[in-house]
């Protein structure tokens, strides 16, 4: 399929009119970056579709629509999440991350977290102060890698072992994730019970003016989604746990946002939380399943309190099935799903390199990251425009697991490793952020009317009152 058939089956599924896809420009085609899939249209159509979903909501809002132009060496760009800080370029894997070989094939293991690296090397029997990468390889070697992604899980870390397409199917979880839609947008209770949560026209201002984004994500896809929702004019509020650690996308992810602290472990924290809800839009969480419920933050909670509200859920493998409630990251996913296994022998195949003919291959970007969070600013959107013409609250619900099933369907790429990386130079934009100077990859949805800025600086966790910036005195 090309990007515009991807998009426009993509379109369709979200129910919106489908004179709004005649605004919408594609420009290139796969290959752009080294691989056998199709990442530069996956890339390319969420980004359009959550950009163009933005605008239907300005449309609802009295701005006229407008041409959604999207290039795809620009958008695959986006999606690789490259930047710099001080024209420095942050290391962003901990050295004990990626692929070890085990006894009866390979587990991969994340360790960009400290508890989950220490978690890890103690579950291999390993000293945290002392191991090094060779400690943890000869470990490996002697494992079994289902048995080590099985003692994982029940520990509460993150590791995989690496599966193939027909492996992965084979399991419940592939089972279960194969007779899900892409992502669901269901009404919480029945939407007539609730009028409409008013949205006061835009004329003159960007498609998401005035709407109002609580982001409790950390983990890449959730903070993409917010980051794009800024850049269509959302007041975005990223509320971050002072406890609770980063990773160093983080000052990349940023642009266009409030950020606020709020420890919801205290009466004071969850205070804070629903003062804010009380004037949200929309409540985005990529926390474990139940995990917010416990502290009175579900979905259900939250629509109580806050009726009208659209509430965004974010998992790395699916809200039903075994695997449901396992923690889970762009690249674990790619391993238990089979892409590293695929793209591996497709590499071998295609370049003649039989030494690596064995080695599993990553994709060259964390695409179901970033699919993801445009699919989940699309969402969003979408919800929206229900919300506006139906009333109600709105549940959206995306994974990682459900985003790479969908790469999987958009087919395979021939001679996809015979391609250069275009260079990003052209697309790259610099500016003051309280990280430093940072310099990453601009918006690449072009927008005829509105275009995508982000009227905010990238701002360390804190920065600011958790006051929405009308109710300031």
């Amino acid at each position: 399929m090309n990007s515009k058939n991807i998009l426009q089956r993509l379109w369709q599924s979200l129910g919106l009119p489908p004179e709004a896809l005649q605004y919408a420009r594609l420009t290139g085609a796969d290959p752009v970056l080294p691989s056998s899939f199709a990442v530069g249209a996956a890339a390319q159509t969420t980004i359009a579709a959550a950009a163009l979903a933005a605008c239907e909501l300005g449309y609802l809002r009295g701005l006229p629509r407008q041409k959604v132009c999207v290039n795809m060496q620009h958008a695959a760009l986006e999606c690789v999440g490259w930047f710099s800080l001080n024209e420095e370029v942050p290391e962003l894997w901990d050295k004990l991350s990626g692929l070890y070989r085990c006894r009866d094939g390979w587990a991969r293991i994340h360790a960009n977290f400290e508890h989950h690296r220490n978690g890890a090397l103690r579950l291999l029997g390993l000293d945290p102060a002392t191991a090094e990468r060779g400690d943890v390889e000869r470990e490996m070697r002697m494992r079994s890698a289902f048995e080590f992604e099985t003692a994982a899980a029940e520990a509460g870390l993150v590791a995989t072992a690496l599966r193939s397409f027909d492996e992965w199917d084979a399991t419940l979880q592939g089972m279960a994730i194969a007779a899900q839609p892409l992502f669901t947008i269901e009404p919480i209770g029945s939407a007539r019970d609730v009028p409409p949560l008013s949205l006061a026209s835009c004329k003159g201002q960007h498609p998401l003016h005035g709407v109002r984004v609580l982001d409790l994500t950390r983990i890449l896809a959730g903070p993409v989604a917010g980051r794009t929702l800024a850049a269509y004019g959302a007041d975005v509020m990223l509320i971050n746990s002072p406890h609770l650690p980063n990773i160093g996308s983080i000052a990349e992810t940023s642009r266009g946002k409030l950020s606020a602290h709020a420890d919801l472990r205290t009466a004071t924290g969850r205070e804070t939380l629903n003062q804010l809800l009380a004037g949200a839009n929309v409540f985005i969480q990529g926390y474990r399943p139940q995990g917010l419920a416990v502290l009175g933050f579900g979905p259900r909670e939250v629509a109580a309190c806050r009726p009208g509200i659209v509430y965004a859920s974010l998992s790395a493998y699916g809200a039903s099935g075994p695997w449901a409630t396992r923690r889970g990251f762009d690249s674990l996913v790619q391993t238990a799903m089979g892409f590293n296994d695929a793209e591996g022998k497709a590499y071998r195949d295609e370049c003649g390199d039989q030494d690596a003919g064995s080695k599993p291959k990553p994709l060259p970007m964390q695409i179901l990251d970033h699919a993801t969070g445009y699919l989940l600013a699309c969402g969003i959107s979408v919800a929206l425009v229900r919300q506006q013409q139906e009333g109600g609250s709105w549940h959206v619900k995306v994974s990682l697991a459900q985003t790479a099933h969908w790469l999987r369907s958009l087919g395979r790429i021939q001679n996809g490793f015979n391609v250069v990386a275009p260079d990003a130079e052209t697309f790259l934009e610099t500016s003051p952020s309280g990280f430093g100077k940072l310099t990453a990859i601009r918006h690449s949805a072009q927008l005829a009317h509105t275009p995508a800025v982000w009227t905010r600086p990238s701002m360390p966790p804190g920065s600011h009152a958790a006051v929405w910036p009308d109710m300031l005195a």
